[in-house]
């Protein structure tokens, strides 16, 4: 009798920064433009409606959108306009420079939910090297918490530990195969085309 294999869910990999970011951009726009809506005279109540239909889609695109799912049977890309499907069989590699990338079938994918920050990566670096010559990493905390100035630190940039989770993925499931899919966020690009187009003729005729 055959075992069936387990099937664990997705990981996925998003930035705190940008969902911290993009909540706040957003409750800033719903004041604003609410307040427009409600005390606004003339045409500003309906150019604040069209602004906020054009700008919110946008906000939501670069800010809370953009996430990475992991699993057994492939990679899935969701970046601002784009969400890629990109079966492990089908990744030629995954690379961190200035940016995270996978290539797949001679293309290459931005992973915009994976931000490079180099001064993280110096950080971590620098930690190593502490490590390498016989000393504890440095906590980027320490001095401000009053602990330890030897406290633990991390010797890998956030950035480049995620790429490692997602080679070490790739390898153990190369065998996977499939489609590579591009599907376009057409939820993101049609309300903030109708959105850009609404403020253009509101001005136009204003």
């Amino acid at each position: 009798m055959t075992t069936p294999e387990t099937t664990y869910a997705d990981r996925c990999y998003r930035s705190g920064a940008a969902l911290l970011g993009g909540v706040l951009m957003l409750a800033l726009l719903a004041w604003l433009g609410g307040d427009a809506v409600l005390r606004g005279e003339g045409r500003a109540p309906l150019t604040a409606l069209t602004a906020m239909l054009a700008l919110a889609p946008l906000i939501v695109a670069f800010t809370l959108r953009p996430a990475v799912f992991a699993g057994d049977e492939r990679l899935r890309v969701r970046n601002p306009f784009r969400t890629i499907t990109v079966p492990w069989g089908s990744v030629e590699s995954l690379r961190s420079g200035y940016s995270s990338e996978v290539v797949a079938e001679g293309n290459t994918y931005q992973l915009w939910s994976v931000p490079v920050s180099l001064r993280a990566r110096k950080r971590a670096q620098r930690n190593t090297a502490r490590v390498e010559a016989g000393k504890k990493p440095r906590g980027a905390m320490a001095a401000l918490r009053g602990d330890d100035p030897e406290n633990s630190g991390p010797l890998r940039a956030t950035s480049d530990a995620t790429m490692d989770e997602l080679r070490e993925l790739a390898d153990k499931h190369a065998e996977r195969t499939g489609t590579l899919t591009v599907r376009w966020a057409y939820e993101i690009l049609v309300p903030a085309a109708v959105g850009a187009v609404g403020l253009l003729l509101v001005l136009a005729l204003g």
